[in-house]
């Protein structure tokens, strides 16, 4: 081991030197002085013995202690009996351990420097594994303070414990502002209440929604505003105690190109319909008339080809028929003058007539949209629902529930089917991915469950703050 051996030539000094050698110590050793502070930053000393009770001596500890690296040391101080009363002073300065009548006896003497040996290694090992967990919290601090990502971190209770500037920056508080506060604080009516009773759910059950599970969820900014962000929750336990750790990306413009994309999507949807409506159907129609016509000469001349057109006549209605449900279903709603109510009622009549189940609607409040995307977006979730009831989980029967407040509008859609597989969250068909993107498109969120009519359920829930709609008597 290396040894710094710090004092005057004398008795102590001599003695202890050779007990060091004895030791297998390489020994460095000079007076207490500045000189000898140096030698310090030139080899790693873990052991400092002072051989001397002086003032020099105080000082030269005090000076090691005061370095960036003084706390890695362990330094031994011998002191007289004359100077027993003196020890505070030798505390003051920070001494680990001293020595008093062990000195002259040779067989002690080694003890205490066996024991003083296995300190400064002790001390040496921990100093290492402090400045190695400091550089590591360094480094976690910087990815942190400069990651792109809002990263937020909370205990089993909700309350925040960091906050790093990005997630300063896309929710406009300042970490001391939130720090010790709930996370709900970060969320609008009515997730506030939702997490908590989330929290309490999973503690209790194990039951996990978020954690380990990236999903679209909304944030709330410190000025009011809400705005779609994306969520991945990560659980730790760190000395017994349970952490999340949140990593956030804020979404608002992926989800402008995707409503850009859709909304051309949907454009092309309406002038397909309309075209099948004014244009196919418009022909249909007239053609029709005249094959009437004709049919009716025919049959005034007792013409052997007249059951044939007339054949053809109801042919042509039935075409014109299927050609004006299908742009009804490709634009539902502007042909029904009072709103989304009348578009699931449509809907409800369409699935009971095509799909050959009894399906039924219950309704709240009318709502009205004063933009059709989200108008449009509901539909499609609910025609999309119905559909794979009857398709994939053999339904018979679908209800369809549409209830709004001045928090939140809900639309949920039960059938009595097979339901969902336990693995279905891992295996998205493209009926679920669709819906869940057309949720996503318009700030709400899809949960997925059993129904009590049997089979599964599916809720979508559209926050009032930020959407566009409103309630009617």
């Amino acid at each position: 081991m290396n040894t710094l051996l710090a004092g005057y030539k004398g008795e102590s000094y001599t003695i202890l030197k050779n007990a060091l050698k004895r030791r297998q110590h390489t020994v460095t050793s000079g007076e207490p002085d500045e000189q000898l502070l140096e030698e310090l930053s030139r080899r790693n000393y873990p052991l400092i013995i002072l051989s001397d009770f002086s003032e020099e001596a105080l000082q030269f500890s005090r000076n090691i202690r005061a370095l960036e690296s003084g706390k890695r040391y362990t330094i031994i101080a011998v002191i007289s009996v004359d100077h027993l009363d003196q020890i505070h002073r030798l505390l003051d300065a920070d001494v680990d351990q001293y020595i008093v009548e062990s000195l002259f006896d040779e067989q002690r003497l080694d003890v205490r420097l066996a024991f003083a040996e296995k300190m400064a290694r002790n001390k040496e090992g921990q100093y290492l594994i402090e400045q190695k967990l400091k550089e590591s919290e360094a480094r976690s601090r910087s990815i942190l303070r400069t990651t792109v990502d809002a990263i937020i971190t909370i205990d089993d209770r909700g309350t925040i414990r960091t906050f790093n500037r990005a997630a300063e920056k896309l929710f406009q508080y300042t970490a001391s502002e939130v720090i010790g506060k709930n996370v709900h604080v970060l969320m609008p009516q009515p997730y506030r209440r939702e997490h908590d009773d989330y929290m309490e759910n999973y503690h209790k059950t194990g039951n996990r929604k978020i954690i380990g599970i990236g999903r679209d969820v909304t944030g709330k900014r410190k000025d009011g505003s809400t705005f779609p962000m994306y969520l991945a929750v990560s659980e730790v336990n760190v000395n017994g105690q349970r952490l999340y750790t949140g990593i956030i990306r804020n979404i608002t413009e992926q989800r402008r190109l995707e409503q850009e994309v859709l909304r051309i999507s949907e454009h092309e949807r309406r002038r397909i319909g309309q075209d099948l409506h004014d244009g196919l159907g418009q022909m249909l129609t007239g053609i029709s008339l005249i094959n009437r016509n004709i049919a009716h000469s025919l049959h005034e001349e007792n013409h052997p080809l007249a059951g044939e057109i007339d054949e053809i006549t109801n042919l042509i209605k039935e075409a014109d028929e299927f050609a004006r449900n299908l742009s009804r279903g490709l634009i539902p709603v502007e042909f029904e003058g009072d709103g989304f109510n009348a578009a699931l009622e449509r809907l409800v009549q369409n699935a009971e007539r095509l799909l050959n189940i009894s399906c039924t609607l219950t309704l709240g409040s009318n709502i009205h949209f004063d933009d059709n995307t989200s108008l449009t977006h509901l539909y499609r979730i609910a025609q999309e629902a119905t559909s794979n009831a009857v398709k994939h989980g053999n339904a018979s029967e679908v209800h369809i529930t549409l209830r709004a407040n001045d928090e939140k509008l809900t639309l949920r859609i039960d059938d009595n089917g097979t339901g969902f597989a336990p693995d279905w969250d891992e295996k998205k068909g493209l009926g679920v991915r669709i819906m869940m993107f057309r949720a996503r498109l318009i700030g709400a969120n899809v949960e997925i469950s059993d129904s009590h009519l049997g089979g599964a359920s599916i809720l979508v829930t559209l926050l009032h703050v930020g959407s566009t709609y409103s309630i009617k008597d």
